[in-house]
């Protein structure tokens, strides 16, 4: 029973995504052709994460479904979203700093900040501003689908002039309404508290499904949501970032300390201490007999220059403890596993995991992996190639005693070679046109040890579902928005109270004077 209810979810969701695609077709495309851009209807047509998006977010009713897509796909295409790239802009906009992604928030979200003492009120730039918040919503969208995103807006040093209320609706909209299950939470630091009733309007528009969203703190308080480490140094926080273009800021992404070098064992550790130990004797005898002891001979770890006993003895060494991945993401290029995650346990021998990256084309295609976290992992090899139909292991190791987190990523990027050596990688990876690489993103997980997952499990015959959050989050909701229309009704009839009152005393008023006219007319002359 425990497994035919997720199963039952799971088609009811598929018949309301076609059912949304159906009523899509005959509804709203049949008005007219050239309402949407025809790359979005194609989208909507065959990208089932986006129609589920839109459901999610309208408590899985279709008609609110549809109308959200509607209102959706006609902002995209008046706005030319799908052509909108960073020479459509106009660089002093990026020049400003007043809107970037950088950093993530304690759950592992990406932060878009908003300087709100940077933003002017001007109509004559208003169509640009909105364009430009639409090319990072756009952007992050493409590089992290289905990811959230944490909104900051930092009202630091902010004042009225600052204030522009038909610009922060604009934004609202675009995760109310553009782009679904986008908003993790909106973060306002430092309100300053003549702006309240500003953002009483605000709430009123987020509606009840983005309300819970709103979080307001001051610069000690925001480390509720983010960690110092990407916080300013005005909020508390360590981050050295400093905004500057170009280029753009959001790729975090560095090459790891430990490029192709071997990644080693406790043991293997001490065995090289031995080893430096009696390279430094040899080479001091060789400066008093003048005679160069002979070097030892090393095999590195790159497929290219090592043979091949060693390569397969060196590869079941790194692989062993590694956890392997369960999921693939099958790109153009390259398959790659895991699909979405890697996954780290809290024990000494679960520090490692595992990345297979499978060449799918008829040529050879390097590869390199960097990460927003290259103090805290090692990667064997970080860079290196894939011969046609070859798969290579890629371990990424947690160094020292540091701890994987949400808010670490890892970049795999690849492009087909024509002809250049592997000792060319370097060259190769300056001259090969962004186009033609291909990304995808991998972010962290800290699991428990295996040990303390499987004794609740002996304890517990019941299996959790992993629908149930989801199923938690959609009852709130609609708890939240039976509350609002509850309280929507409840105003109504105090408000029909108080005229009804009113009402009452404006009879017995007339009564009265009504009374008082009669025992006047009664009175003898």
């Amino acid at each position: 029973m425990a497994e035919a209810e997720p199963q039952e979810g799971e088609q009811d969701l598929k018949g309301k995504i076609e059912e949304t695609r159906q009523r899509f077709s005959n509804e709203l495309l049949q008005d007219s052709t050239d309402k949407y851009d025809a790359r979005d209807v194609e989208r909507i047509q065959n990208d089932d994460s986006l129609v589920e998006g839109y459901l999610t977010w309208r408590l899985h009713v279709v008609d609110d479904a549809l109308k959200m897509i509607d209102e959706s796909l006609q902002w995209r295409k008046e706005f030319g979203v799908n052509d909108i790239s960073e020479s459509t802009i106009p660089k002093w906009m990026f020049e400003t700093g007043a809107v970037y992604l950088h950093g993530y928030d304690k759950e592992g979200n990406k932060l878009f900040w908003f300087k709100v003492k940077m933003h002017v009120k001007d109509a004559k730039t208003t169509v640009d501003k909105k364009k430009y918040v639409a090319f990072w919503l756009e952007r992050y969208a493409k590089r992290e689908p289905g990811k959230p995103l944490t909104v900051v807006f930092d009202m630091t040093e902010s004042g009225f002039s600052n204030i522009d209320m038909d610009f922060v609706k604009y934004i609202v909209n675009c995760f109310k309404i553009y782009y679904p299950k986008f908003l993790s939470k909106m973060v306002i630091v430092e309100m300053p508290w003549v702006m309240n009733a500003a953002w009483k309007i605000v709430r009123s528009w987020l509606g009840p499904e983005a309300i819970s969203k709103l979080k307001f703190a001051s610069k000690t308080e925001v480390q509720t949501f983010i960690g110092p480490e990407y916080l300013p140094p005005y909020m508390g926080g360590t981050d050295p970032f400093i905004y500057s273009y170009p280029p753009l800021p959001d790729d975090d992404f560095q090459t790891p300390i430990c490029d192709n070098g071997p990644i080693l064992s406790d043991n293997e550790m001490e065995s090289k201490d031995v080893e430096q130990a009696e390279l430094k004797d040899a080479l001091e005898s060789s400066l008093t007999s003048e005679v160069v002891p002979k070097p030892k001979k090393v095999y590195f770890l790159d497929d290219s220059l090592r043979p091949d006993e060693a390569d397969r003895g060196d590869t079941s060494t790194r692989i062993k403890g590694a956890r392997k991945p369960l999921t693939t993401f099958k790109g153009p290029l390259l398959e790659v596993s895991p699909a979405d995650e890697l996954s780290f346990g809290s024990g000494d021998t679960e520090k490692r995991s595992l990345i297979i990256l499978s060449n799918v084309t008829k040529n050879q295609v390097a590869f390199k992996v960097r990460t927003t976290a290259p103090e805290k992992y090692r990667v064997k090899p970080s860079s290196s190639s894939c011969e046609p139909g070859a798969s290579v292991d890629i371990v990424v190791s947690l160094h020292g005693g540091s701890q994987a987190s949400p808010q670490d990523r890892f970049l795999v990027m690849a492009a087909e070679m024509d002809g250049v050596g592997s000792q060319e990688l370097a060259q190769f990876w300056k001259d090969v046109p962004k186009t033609k690489i291909m990304e995808h993103r991998l972010h962290c997980h800290a699991v428990e040890s295996v040990k303390a997952i499987l004794k609740p499990l002996g304890d517990s015959p019941v299996d959790v579902a992993p629908s149930g959050q989801q199923d938690v989050s959609t009852t709130l909701m609609r708890l939240m928005t039976c509350n609002l229309r509850l309280e929507q009704k409840m105003n109504t009839c105090l408000w029909m109270q108080k005229v009804l009152t009113v009402l009452v005393v404006i009879l017995i008023c007339l009564n009265l004077l009504c009374l008082s006219l009669l025992g006047t007319d009664q009175r003898p002359s």
